[in-house]
Formats: structure tokens, C-alpha cells, sequence
């Protein structure tokens, strides 16, 4: 049998085509695994395994996880009454956790059209049709106050043979490891918050659910009073989103340039490279142009959906002369301008930015078309 040479050996190129064809397999090893989850769910053989329930079966016997048997039981029970799911998560268009949403909502009438607005969607997409297809009433506007919560119990200590103290840390209902760090007092254990909850209840409405300070809700408080005038109903939603819209506006100012009234267009604004300082009339056309997203596109056509902090790229770098008229700048997320730095600059250069870890110091060719800046109004990918 031949040898496969390590992975830091292979190229790009064999790396990234490499991967896509595990993943194609993973995805027929998973459609056949639910197939037969569902075949074994189907004929009750779990009971045969000593087992009183699929789920039993597969937790104690496969050993998956609880929430691996939950995905693959329920997707194996839908795929039983709708087998184009099987097809679908084989060939990639559907995912587990997206199956196992859409499952409840599931019609022989419906799931023609549900499944291909579904197709190739995540997780959270998913949970947004479902909101249109099944939704559900408003979430109250709610401000009330959590109870305290009580400070764990102190940890048991032990004496060791040389009677040092011992802590006992806690790994579980029956198990329980020694250790002979001192024990932290209740005011440095410090549990972390429970994440926000932003749930989609029907077509353009959403559950936002999250944990306040006092300072914040104070500060709630006094912002309901002062906009009373605008606001008489005092509607939560209605003043978090006047807030947040007047932040946004200025946020978007300071870094896009965006304003309802700019002191210069773009005919009366300098772009030679005098200074690394990009003007907001520069900096607004090119947030338009962009969509404020990331303009990068492969050789593929696939477009960056990245909306998180953008940065202004160079199409021609400004440390080597690049201006700032807005064919020679665009948007980037922090990845694709590291990328397009070390094809610039080359990796040895970028490595502040990131190591080369062994390789050479040459960066990887980058097609033309990811780099072309398109014009004013254009596709990103330009010509």
C-alpha cells in the first residue's frame, strides 16, 4: 500500500481538493448511518441489545453522544416518511441540525417547496423559514429582576498521608479527584453569563432574550422617561431600537463616512497617497459599492459573506504607491487583507501577522479575478 505523505507536505491546491472529498464521504457515511438507525429504530433491535429505548441504544451501546443520537434518531424517523432527506443530507444540501428543524414542520404537500428553500441553508436560516412557515405570538416587552444566585458550597477537604490538605474537586455525580491547590473563596468563583438568545418568532419578527446589569436597566429606565414623548406606550423594543439606530448612525460615520450631509463628493476630494489617511467621501462610495461586505471572490465566483470588521484594502498596496481613488480600494474582512498583504508583501514580510510555520517565505499565487476591484455599480469580481 502506498504511503500518504504528510499533510505539510501537499500542496495547496491537493490539500483543499483533499478535503472536499472527505467531506463528500462523510456525507454518504452519514445518510447511511441514520438509514440504519432508522432501520434498527424501525424493527425495535435495540431491545435485543438490552437496550429499552433507540436512544439507550445509541448513548450505551454506539456510545454517541446524547445530542448525536437525538440529531441522528430524529432525522432517521423523518427520512422514513420523507426518504428524499437521505438523498439530500448525502449529497450535502441539507445538514443534520437543519433536518431535525424542518422535521416537525414536515408535509408530504409541503416539504416540495419547504425542502428547496431549505437547500443549502445554516442552521439559523432554517429556524428563519420555519418562523415564516409556523409562526408564533410576540415575546412580551419584560424588565424583572433575577434572583440572587447562591454561592457554590465551600470544597471538601482531606488530609493526605503527609497531612497536607487536599482539595476535592468535583468531576461529576460519583467521581471526585484530589488536589493540593488551595481552595478559591466564593467571592473568585465567578460563573459565566448565559448567552443572549436571539430567536426568530415569525417573518421579520425575533425573541431577543439577555441578562442586564443594574447599571443597564437604570440607564433603561432613564432613556423611557426621556423619550416618553416619542415613546408614550414606554415599549421596550421601541426604545432599544431608536438607541441603537442613533449609535448605528454614528458608528457608521466615524468608520464608513456615511452622513446624510458630507462637506465633499468625490470630484472635490484629493486621493493621491500623501497620507495613509483614506477620506470619508473615498471611504463612503466604496462601503456602497461593497454592500458593506467583504468584496472578496474566488476563482469559483464565491463571494465572502463577511460583514465583521472590515478593513480598506489596497488593490495596488500604498506602501508601494497605491492611491485612494475607489477602483484601487474595497473592503476585506481581516482574513482576505492578511491574505492579499502576504501575496503583496509576501509571507516572511506578513509574518507578524501570520507565522509561515516552516513554509516558504513565497505566498501563494492569488488569481486575478479575487483581486480586481470592480467599478462604482459593478459586480465585485469586476472584469
Amino acid at each position: 500500500m502506498e504511503q500518504r505523505r504528510p499533510l505539510a507536505e501537499i500542496s495547496d491546491d491537493e490539500l483543499l481538493r483533499r478535503l472536499a472529498e472527505l467531506l463528500q464521504q462523510s456525507r454518504r457515511v452519514e445518510s447511511d448511518l441514520v438509514a440504519h438507525i432508522g432501520e434498527v429504530d424501525e424493527r425495535r433491535l435495540y431491545a435485543r441489545e438490552a437496550s429499552p429505548s433507540m436512544f439507550a441504544y445509541c448513548t450505551e451501546v454506539l456510545r454517541l453522544s446524547e445530542a448525536e443520537a437525538y440529531l441522528r434518531i430524529t432525522v432517521a424517523r423523518a427520512s422514513r416518511e420523507h426518504p428524499m432527506l437521505l438523498t439530500m443530507l448525502a449529497d450535502g444540501r441539507l445538514h443534520l441540525s437543519g433536518i431535525a428543524k424542518l422535521a416537525p414542520h414536515l408535509t408530504p404537500e409541503n416539504r416540495g417547496a419547504l425542502l428547496r428553500r431549505a437547500t443549502h441553508r445554516s442552521k439559523r436560516e432554517i429556524e428563519e423559514l420555519i418562523a415564516e412557515v409556523a409562526p408564533r405570538p410576540d415575546a412580551p416587552a419584560l424588565m424583572r429582576k433575577l434572583p440572587e444566585r447562591k454561592a457554590p458550597p465551600a470544597p471538601a477537604l482531606l488530609l493526605g498521608p503527609d497531612c497536607v490538605e487536599l482539595k476535592i474537586l468535583e468531576l461529576g455525580p460519583d467521581r471526585v479527584a484530589a488536589s493540593s491547590a488551595p481552595a478559591p473563596s466564593s467571592s473568585e468563583i465567578v460563573k459565566p453569563s448565559p448567552a443572549a438568545i436571539v430567536q426568530p418568532l415569525a417573518c421579520a419578527r425575533y425573541k431577543v432574550q439577555f441578562t442586564a446589569s443594574a447599571e443597564l436597566h437604570d440607564k433603561l429606565e432613564r432613556l423611557r422617561v426621556l423619550l416618553r414623548s416619542q415613546v408614550p406606550d414606554g415599549d421596550l423594543a421601541a426604545i432599544i431600537e431608536q438607541a441603537v439606530t442613533e449609535k448605528l448612525e454614528r458608528l457608521e460615520s466615524r468608520r464608513f463616512g456615511k452622513t446624510s450631509r458630507p462637506r465633499k463628493g468625490l470630484a472635490q476630494t484629493d486621493t493621491s497617497p500623501s497620507s495613509r489617511h483614506i477620506p470619508a467621501a473615498v471611504r463612503r462610495a466604496v462601503s456602497e459599492r461593497d454592500g458593506d461586505r467583504c468584496h472578496y471572490v474566488d476563482e469559483a465566483g464565491r463571494r465572502c459573506p463577511e460583514r465583521d470588521r472590515l478593513e480598506y484594502h489596497h488593490r495596488h498596496p500604498f506602501g508601494l504607491g497605491g492611491d485612494h481613488s475607489p477602483g484601487n480600494i474595497g473592503l476585506l474582512c481581516r482574513a482576505h487583507n492578511a491574505y492579499l498583504a502576504e501575496h503583496d508583501y509576501g509571507r516572511e514580510a506578513m509574518g507578524w501577522y501570520r507565522p509561515c510555520r516552516g513554509r516558504d517565505s513565497e505566498a501563494a499565487p492569488v488569481p486575478s479575478t479575487c483581486r480586481t476591484i470592480s467599478p462604482m455599480g459593478a459586480s465585485p469580481r469586476g472584469t
